[in-house]
């Protein structure tokens, strides 16, 4: 493989997105589209709690009448762990072969079924395909099954990525694997399946959304890498005119519903809103990667204390993923703002419709984003989900240990940079 050809600039951005089917009643359709791929046997991938909407076993029994037989795993761990996916690829693989892979549920449950098309594909174990440092970050040498994925949650965008996110338990770490293989074949977006998703959810995967719009339009400009040979690309190659016009739609969508979402669970427009939102940020943030708020999210998550969340199992503590994304984002855009200016402004318009600018812009992004955030019920930074100033070390340790993320950043960030941006997090409002 030839080595990147230092001080030459990138010219070629890459794209990748699912098929995608959307609408009211979409869901119903999966057997018929899983029967143009001549499938047998498809394993659907979910939680107990998702399996207790029944909306995996009505899905599944409907791929009958296409000749097709079903069988639903709902051994999903909520926030996946190295544990949970390997105890889940075990089950796959103890019961399989299987032709495809259909997951319904949120990121949780599409991550899962990732990981599990992965490795019952491919040689080899989870570590092998984990993210550098922590993993051997292998690229998988064989094509994977067809994997559907059908979203209850509107925010993790999986149904679009090339990503599979867990923590590593041993790491006290939240990291992943990264592949264009892995990028499901079809998303199925029913937003009636998201009904029953709970306000307190809906916050925290909404601000999931958000900050992939957010991250992804603020990355570094793609011709700002060096340029890499066609097989040196990866599913992260920087904001583009491409990932720029999802991020920018998703935002105008979430400023129109996302609060109506929040409030009332019922109102149809806006759970229909928030559903395409999240597929359009995943678009945009599938390609052009996202930065800071992720990299902190992960150790957030990771060494979580005492904290439980509203609308989540209670039988653990966690923060969930989009929470811990938000809790350091207002911050982390006050100091990427003098990178791109404009953008950051732009942004907060597009979330913010007819705000007043402040004297200082650099307040502007900021202030919308802890505005929007304590209207949802988000947590006032770290400190309400039980970090303080002694964590920082160990918080800023595994922030950089996110060098896939942090690249993408469109300014270096250092150690003091993130001790910096959490110090000023544990208390934004």
């Amino acid at each position: 493989m030839s080595s990147t050809v230092t001080g030459t600039p990138e010219t070629v951005f890459t794209y990748g997105a699912p098929q995608l089917k959307f609408g009211s009643g979409a869901s119903d359709e999966i057997g018929y589209d899983l029967s143009r791929y001549g499938v047998r046997r498809v394993l659907v991938v979910t939680d107990p709690g998702v399996a207790a909407t029944g909306h995996p076993q009505r899905v599944a029994d409907q791929m009958a009448q296409f000749g097709i037989e079903a069988r639903v795993f709902d051994g999903v761990h909520v926030e996946p762990t190295d544990v949970s996916l390997v105890a889940a690829i075990e089950e796959a693989r103890s019961t399989g072969p299987w032709d495809a892979f259909v997951a319904v549920g949120g990121g949780s449950s599409i991550d899962t079924a990732k990981a599990i098309n992965l490795l019952t594909t491919n040689p080899g174990e989870l570590m092998d395909y984990v993210n550098v440092p922590v993993g051997k970050g292998q690229a998988p040498p064989e094509p994977l099954k067809p994997l559907v994925a059908v979203p209850t949650t509107t925010g993790t965008g999986a149904e679009s990525t090339t990503i599979c996110v867990m923590d590593v338990i041993s790491a006290r770490v939240k990291t992943g694997i990264s592949h264009a293989r892995l990028r499901p074949t079809l998303a199925v977006i029913d937003p009636d399946l998201t009904f029953t998703q709970p306000s307190g959810v809906t916050a925290a995967s909404g601000m999931d959304i958000l900050c992939h719009a957010l991250e992804s339009y603020t990355a570094r400009w793609y011709t700002t890498y060096d340029h890499r040979t066609p097989e040196q690309r990866v599913p992260y190659c920087g904001s583009n005119p491409i990932s720029d016009m999802w991020s920018e739609k998703a935002l105008t969508l979430l400023a129109g519903s996302f609060r109506t979402a929040v409030r009332d669970g019922e109102d149809a427009q806006a759970r229909a809103d928030m559903a395409i939102a999240a597929t359009f940020a995943g678009m945009g943030f599938g390609n052009a990667g996202v930065h800071i708020p992720h990299a902190n999210a992960y150790p957030i998550a990771g060494q979580v204390k005492g904290f439980h969340p509203k609308d989540y199992p209670a039988g653990e503590a966690m923060v969930p993923h989009g929470m811990s994304v938000s809790l350091t984002a207002p911050e982390a855009f006050r100091f990427t703002f003098d990178a791109s200016p404009e953008r950051h402004v732009r942004a907060a318009e597009l979330l913010a419709p007819g705000a007043d600018r402040p004297a200082d812009l650099v307040e502007f992004l900021p202030t919308v984003l802890a505005d929007l955030m304590r209207d949802i019920d988000m947590p006032n930074g770290i400190g309400a989900v039980g970090f303080d100033e002694g964590d920082i070390p160990d918080l800023v340790e595994g922030t950089m240990k996110q060098q896939r993320l942090l690249a993408t950043s469109p300014k270096a960030v250092t150690e003091d940079d993130a001790a910096g941006i959490f110090r000023r997090s544990i208390e934004l409002w």
